[in-house]
């Protein structure tokens, strides 16, 4: 309820302001804080593990597990800088959310149009380049069970392309905290560990590369969700 009352109300301003500067950031710094907003909001609180140790000299591709709806939102508001996203071409057909996903540089992404997939990576390793974070969900959907899903390739080809250090990060906890055909977040503790980045310079190929992130992220995971 939070958040289809709060985006409306930032968007009135959001747009004219953002249109007439020509500058996103404080749209997208109010969006950001009215996603944290509303999951605390939902009774959700999070304990982060390694942020505070990473180096800022970087831009960086986080690469995180994906379990449930409310880890964008979650996480996205966490990173310390401004972050772009490869997003459902679905979301970006909404209103309000549409344009200002594309003001805001998100990637729009239909895996299921390989041309259009490689179009994609191809337009976020340019955004990469121009120093934002990307954020991806390399399994490409949400794991049912909380285990572990194989990794798409694209995002480790753009990796491996744009030389951009990779972060994976272990999201535990929020598999039951916003159900399939749920429209309200359960309270529950989550913890998000933050893994030593991973240099893509360092690898032969994308498989070991691929392996590498793929090792990172389980080493937090229960040893039944691996």
């Amino acid at each position: 309820m939070w958040w289809m009352i709060a985006a409306p109300l930032t968007a009135l301003w959001g747009f004219p302001w953002t249109l007439l500067t020509g500058k996103i950031d404080a749209m997208y710094w109010t969006a950001l804080w009215i996603a944290r907003v509303g999951v605390r909001i939902a009774g959700i609180r999070w304990t982060l593990i390694g942020l505070d140790r990473l180096p800022m000299t970087s831009n960086y591709i986080f690469m995180s597990n994906h379990v449930s709806n409310i880890d964008p939102p979650l996480l996205v508001p966490l990173l310390p800088r401004r972050v772009t996203v490869m997003v459902k071409k679905e979301l970006f057909k909404l209103p309000i959310l549409g344009p200002a996903m594309r003001m805001a540089d998100f990637i729009p992404i239909d895996r299921s149009n390989r041309e259009s997939a490689i179009g994609s990576v191809r337009e976020a390793a340019n955004v990469v380049r121009k120093g934002l974070d990307l954020l991806v969900f390399p399994e490409g959907t949400r794991s049912r069970d909380g285990r572990l899903l194989p990794f798409k390739k694209g995002s480790f080809y753009l990796a491996m392309d744009t030389g951009v250090p990779i972060v994976p990060v272990t999201i535990l906890g929020t598999e039951g905290l916003l159900p399939k055909g749920s429209m309200l977040a359960r309270p529950g503790k989550v913890s998000i560990v933050f893994h030593p980045p991973i240099d893509p310079k360092e690898f032969a190929d994308r498989d070991e590369l691929i392996d590498a992130v793929k090792v990172s992220v389980k080493s937090a995971l229960p040893s039944d969700r691996q």
